[in-house]
């Protein structure tokens, strides 16, 4: 004769306690992943439009050096696929998507009401009184000739001391850039090619970015020398 093995009440209730906590760990993974952070892009997130706008310029100054190649071609273009390299780590440690690119002002916006792009009047002066101009944050020199109205500005990746690159201005003119949204301007000068009007570099973007922004939408942009 067979024997029939028989489970205790208090086993029952042990093995039945087991399977709760199985299947609520399961529930709570399930949880965990489904409430996980959703991707940002350029068209709802200020920071993944500026890391796209660079990652754009610097593939629209790749395009350029191979459509006319010179003698500096490769390592320029060497140079900035690590940039684009280093600004895809930048994109996926924001939570953007990795690879997004886009171009100068034509850029997605951001669905957020723009501020009308108007500089700051300066205080009259009392009676009596001689009118002075503190200079902007950042810079040295006076205003010039405003360029490249309407565009934004955003940086490059590239280290190195202050400096921009452009695709309308050749090397050694001098830009003052404004950040309009702190009143932070940086005057630098122009030493190489882009794919935007004025992209400027880690150093001189430190200069006049907003915390956590990668890109100035509302920019003043001057010929200086």
């Amino acid at each position: 004769m067979s024997r029939r093995r028989t489970v205790s009440p208090k086993k029952k209730i042990a093995l039945l306690a087991g399977a709760a906590v199985v299947a609520g760990g399961g529930a709570f993974v399930m949880a965990t992943t489904s409430n996980a952070a959703p991707v940002q892009n350029a068209s709802n997130s200020t920071v993944c439009q500026g890391l796209a706008t660079a990652l754009g310029n610097n593939q629209s100054f790749i395009d350029g050096q191979r459509a006319n190649p010179d003698a500096q071609s490769q390592a320029r273009i060497a140079n900035r696929e690590a940039v684009i390299a280093q600004i895809k780590v930048q994109q996926a440690a924001s939570n953007c998507q990795v690879g997004e690119s886009a171009q100068g002002p034509q850029a997605a916006q951001p669905a957020q009401p723009a501020k009308p792009a108007q500089p700051a009047q300066p205080a009259k002066p009392a009676p009596g009184q001689q009118q002075t101009t503190a200079p902007a944050q950042g810079g040295g020199a006076t205003g010039g000739q405003q360029v490249c109205v309407g565009s934004t500005v955003t940086l490059s990746g590239e280290a190195g001391a202050p400096a921009a690159s452009s695709n309308q201005f050749p090397a050694g003119t001098k830009l003052k850039v404004t950040n309009l949204d702190n009143n932070k301007s940086t005057t630098v000068q122009v030493t190489s090619v882009s794919g935007s009007c004025a992209l400027l570099n880690n150093a001189a973007f430190e200069q006049v970015r907003e915390p956590g922004k990668f890109l100035i939408r509302r920019a003043l942009i001057e010929k200086v020398g």
